[in-house]
């Protein structure tokens, strides 16, 4: 099968200092609504303090004392919603969770008025939503950080936790061969952006009709032209894994397509990750998936269960990730409100 190759010459990334220390006065007050809200300088900086989260947890206690989060979700959660909120409370700050599963953000009251209401009150709105409109527009009117939690264009702090992942296993995501398999939905689009800014080599191996959206290609090929990372969009999954570092999967149905459901799965049924796909991977492969797994669909249980498997791994660090994320755009302790303190 015909594949689409997109490559950029490898070069060394610039040297830009302490790039921790500048990320604190970069980020601070920002939102991440997309990975590409991201400089490389920026996203290196959330892995090196996100490591330094994991290791040492305790020096990181009263970061974000006296904080409070909202967290507003149209979706049901384990992962995010956990991690989320055993992060803030272990930073020293509070949560409050509102549960908008039966009454969509907007439909109540419009989402100026509620960013007008909520900035008041929090110092940070976490959003998991169907409609990527709904983070950009929350994150327009207020005046306090807002997180993407996920939409049904980007999963951020999912990429942000799978590449921390990737780092601990390779020391670096830097020319890891990484490959993702299925469909090109909101968990590829942040892992393609993603791997674009730390200069990963990323190929996407799809069915024809559901690989990513041509916009989001287009921003990771523009990031990768300054990482020297490369992109490959194919149809090929055996070419694809062939020498994998990490091979990646998701479901074949995302949230809010389920009624594709049936017409789905015989399209989707050559892309399963099992042992004899994960044998032309490099011998060192890693497997990772981002939670939930629907067994014995995208993946296996030999291969989801087996030695090659990280994604418990992946399911930890999005509390060590997204630790780190909110230290920096609320000033790690400092005022986390864009004009006044919110507390």
């Amino acid at each position: 099968m015909a594949s689409k190759v997109f490559a950029v010459d490898e070069k060394a990334p610039p040297q830009e200092g302490n790039t921790l220390e500048m990320a604190t006065v970069t980020l601070a007050g920002r939102d991440l609504c997309s990975i590409a809200d991201l400089s490389r300088s920026e996203i290196a900086a959330i892995m090196e303090l996100a490591h330094s989260v994991k290791a040492s947890p305790a020096d990181y206690r009263f970061s974000l004392d006296a904080r409070q989060m909202v967290m507003f979700f149209e979706k049901a959660s384990l992962r995010t919603r956990l991690t989320f909120e055993a992060g803030m409370n272990t930073l020293g700050g509070s949560t409050m969770f509102v549960d908008q599963t039966q009454s969509p953000l907007g439909e109540r009251e419009s989402l100026a008025d509620i960013a007008r209401n909520v900035e008041r009150w929090v110092s940070l709105i976490v959003l998991r939503t169907y409609s990527h409109e709904t983070i950009t527009e929350m994150a327009e009117y207020s005046k306090v950080p807002v997180i993407n939690a996920l939409s049904d264009l980007e999963h951020p702090c999912q990429a942000l936790a799978d590449f921390m992942t990737v780092e601990e296993r390779f020391g670096t995501a830097r020319g890891v061969k990484f490959v993702y398999v299925g469909d090109g939905n909101n968990v590829c689009h942040s892992l393609m952006l993603t791997a674009a800014l730390l200069g990963t080599h990323c190929t996407v191996a799809s069915p024809k009709g559901y690989g990513p959206k041509q916009e989001i290609t287009a921003q990771a090929l523009r990031i990768a032209g300054e990482s020297g990372a490369t992109l490959t969009l194919t149809h090929d999954v055996v070419g694809a894994v062939r020498g994998a570092d990490a091979v990646y999967t998701d479901v074949c149905t995302s949230m809010g397509f389920e009624h594709e459901v049936t017409k789905r799965a015989p399209i989707f049924k050559p892309y399963q990750v099992n042992e004899a796909l994960m044998a032309h991977a490099a011998p060192h492969a890693v497997f990772m998936h981002c939670l939930p797994a629907h067994r014995n669909a995208e993946v296996t249980d030999a291969v989801l269960d087996g030695p090659q498997s990280v994604v418990f791994e992946q399911a930890e660090n999005r509390l060590h990730a997204q630790k780190a994320l909110m230290v920096l755009l609320l000033g790690g302790g400092l005022n986390g409100s864009r004009d006044t303190a919110t507390t």
